[in-house]
């Protein structure tokens, strides 16, 4: 009666927080806060897909299956069929990511927790603060593999085979580098938990599927220019090739360890484990061997964003940390052991560490001309080609030509566009405010572009 009782508290827990994260995406896309990379791209190709057209996404260049390999996003097309919305995205990245608290409590039953720590764990895992941050920034993929990551090793643990073969798919095939995620968990599986048919079955599932997505299907969908800038950038003191990486890594480890031990990384390694440092212990961080590869990658990157609790590269590793506190809990270890006093530490790092706070500052800058490029966006009637900025593509991707005014590589031919929308009061990531102001300046000398639509700083031109 307890756990059914208690099942029914979960099931709450996570429907009420899948809709607040629901509604904190959706509030942040209509205050003109989400960007063209990475959510622009990826209704672009769901859009194309669900329109039975190639996903080459215009603003990235290529095939979006030479992104990532990601092709998780065909299935997420049969929502497009249904309506082509935007918002379809954010619904389910956000009950993927609630969801991840089911599995997380089945585990901790399953790891014989007290009913009242059990319950403390799904607090944890919903206001770990990297499920919150990482739903506010636009939308991607590899969030479906969290609760897949942790449904996997329940059905491991539970010797479900076919369960644990869905749930490695479903990871496999939200995002190539996964597979090596699965593979190091696979090695867990094996070694610490005896597992030894689904470790084997992780182990090759994921090394096949690394080598056919990095060798195969993003070389031919993608190109070998975007596979260097996409993939390989942030490691380019490694090397400039993906066969060059290991020869490097192999014949000159000094520049590995100078990258690694650095300040930046000592920070990175505190977030990562502050909301959850109360629940490790040697007795049960094991499980940590299948967060290694994410770990190693964002360690070794030079680049910020993976070195955060903001975006979506540390959301691998997460499954791990709860498993490791599971375990320590399970062994009558760890600093905290009371549900109450488990759920305030995790409520200060959620307070101390989530952007929540953006919507009572950053997120409302636009509000002074919302009202106009709202009306903007709602002249664009045609599938014609769109020129914008980062912050208003997302809203007019559902076409198959959009692209950003940039900086550095401004069109030499505007006449080439049916739209172009620029808001010089907020112009946004791509460009300065006295760009913009130049750029609407050159547009309105141009006999053959209307200026179809100003208000507020707030312009939408036509081509005639």
């Amino acid at each position: 009666m307890e756990k059914k009782l208690d099942f029914g508290r979960v099931g709450w827990m996570i429907g009420i927080s899948a809709l607040i994260l629901f509604a904190c995406s959706s509030l942040r896309h209509e205050l003109f806060q989400s960007l063209a990379w990475d959510l622009g791209i990826f209704d672009q190709a769901v859009y194309l897909i669900s329109q039975g057209k190639p996903p080459i996404s215009s603003l990235i260049g290529f095939h979006i299956l030479g992104d990532h390999a990601a092709w998780i996003l065909y299935p997420l097309a049969l929502l497009y069929k249904i309506y082509p919305s935007i918002y379809w995205l954010f619904a389910v990245q956000a009950i993927a990511l609630a969801l991840g608290a089911l599995p997380t409590w089945y585990l901790a039953c399953q790891a014989g927790l007290k009913d009242s720590q059990a319950l403390a764990i799904v607090v944890v895992y919903l206001l770990y603060p990297l499920i919150f941050n990482v739903n506010l920034f636009d939308f991607h993929p590899e969030v479906m593999a969290v609760p897949a990551l942790l449904g996997a090793v329940l059905a491991a643990r539970s010797g479900k085979i076919w369960w644990f073969c869905a749930s490695i798919l479903l990871i496999l095939g939200c995002k190539a580098v996964l597979s090596l995620t699965v593979a190091a968990m696979g090695i867990w599986l094996l070694v610490f938990e005896k597992r030894r048919l689904f470790g084997a079955i992780a182990i090759i599932s994921g090394i096949t599927w690394f080598v056919i997505a990095t060798k195969a299907i993003i070389p031919f969908f993608g190109t070998e220019a975007a596979s260097i800038e996409r993939h390989i950038g942030r490691y380019s003191y490694l090397g400039k090739s993906f066969s060059e990486i290991p020869q490097n890594f192999l014949n000159q480890p000094g520049i590995i360890f100078t990258n690694l031990f650095s300040s930046e990384n000592l920070g990175y390694l505190i977030l990562l484990l502050t909301p959850v440092i109360w629940g490790f212990s040697l007795q049960g961080v094991t499980p940590l061997v299948g967060a290694i590869p994410s770990l190693a990658i964002n360690l070794l990157a030079d680049y910020q964003p993976q070195k955060e609790l903001l975006h979506q590269y540390s959301l691998p590793v997460l499954p791990f940390l709860l498993l490791a506190v599971i375990n320590t809990l399970a062994a009558g270890r760890g600093w905290l052991q009371n549900k109450r006093t488990i759920i305030l530490w995790s409520l200060v790092a959620f307070l101390s560490l989530t952007k929540f706070t953006y919507f009572t500052g950053k997120y409302l800058n636009t509000l002074d001309n919302w009202q106009a490029t709202q009306e903007a966006i709602a002249l664009v009637q045609t599938q014609g080609k769109v020129l914008t900025t980062d912050e208003l593509a997302p809203h007019l991707s559902h076409r198959q030509f959009i692209y950003l005014i940039n900086r550095d590589a401004l069109p030499t031919n505007y006449k080439t566009f049916d739209y172009i929308l620029i808001n010089t009061h907020h112009p946004g990531l791509s460009m300065s405010q006295e760009l913009a102001v130049s750029l609407v300046n050159q547009l309105q000398n141009i006999p053959e572009i209307k200026l179809e639509y100003q208000r507020d700083e707030v312009y939408l031109f036509a081509n005639i």
